[in-house]
């Protein structure tokens, strides 16, 4: 009992630090703002707040890589029978069930609008297509194409559609999930006709 104790404790601790950075990013700025503006802001020492995270990129990302799994469990969780593109589209909707909305929109917005942020966004999804890869390649069968390459290049353009689309939503306000999930389709759709 006192772990699940010291468990939530953490969480609480962890969205609290998360928070405050966050107003403080939206405020002055992600590269203008320091952890020790971050810690002072959230009321926490320096050495608490490197206890919880790595990194002041570790703030915005969290647990991001690790999404990729839960990803791929919703992937497998799909029909073998289902297109394998919209098998990916319904997996990638089990992300909005991990991230409070709003707080994923911030987080939405300072990584598409930050390059440093943005090149680690893009670092994070190179790691999802390595887990989703393989069971793409597993729904496609044997072919005569290289082991892996099929996988890789669909599971590249569906996060590139993501990626697509998350910008033309932020742009128009970002607060609809099943308004990006159109402007997926609309992605997608471009991408396999073109």
């Amino acid at each position: 009992m006192a772990e699940r104790l010291w468990d939530r404790t953490r969480r609480r601790v962890q969205e609290e630090v998360v928070d405050a950075a966050l107003a403080l990013f939206l405020e002055q700025g992600y590269e203008e703002t320091t952890v020790d503006q971050v810690v002072a802001a959230a009321g926490i020492s320096r050495r608490s707040f490197f206890r919880y995270f790595g990194t002041k990129e570790d703030i915005v990302f969290g647990d991001l890589a690790e999404q990729g799994p839960v990803i791929l469990e919703a992937l497998k969780a799909r029909p073998d029978d289902e297109p394998v593109w919209d098998a990916l589209g319904h997996a990638f909707s089990a992300l909005s069930t991990l991230v409070d909305p709003e707080r994923g929109v911030t987080i939405t917005k300072l990584c598409m609008t930050n390059p440093s942020l943005r090149a680690g966004h893009l670092e994070k999804h190179l790691r999802w297509q390595q887990v989703l890869a393989p069971e793409v390649e597993r729904r496609l069968g044997a072919s005569d194409a290289p082991v892996g390459l099929r996988g890789e290049a669909i599971v590249a353009t569906a996060l590139a559609c993501l990626d697509a689309a998350t910008t033309a939503w932020l742009a128009q306000d970002g607060s609809n999930l099943d308004e990006l999930r159109r402007l997926y389709e609309i992605a997608l759709a471009a991408v396999r006709s073109g």
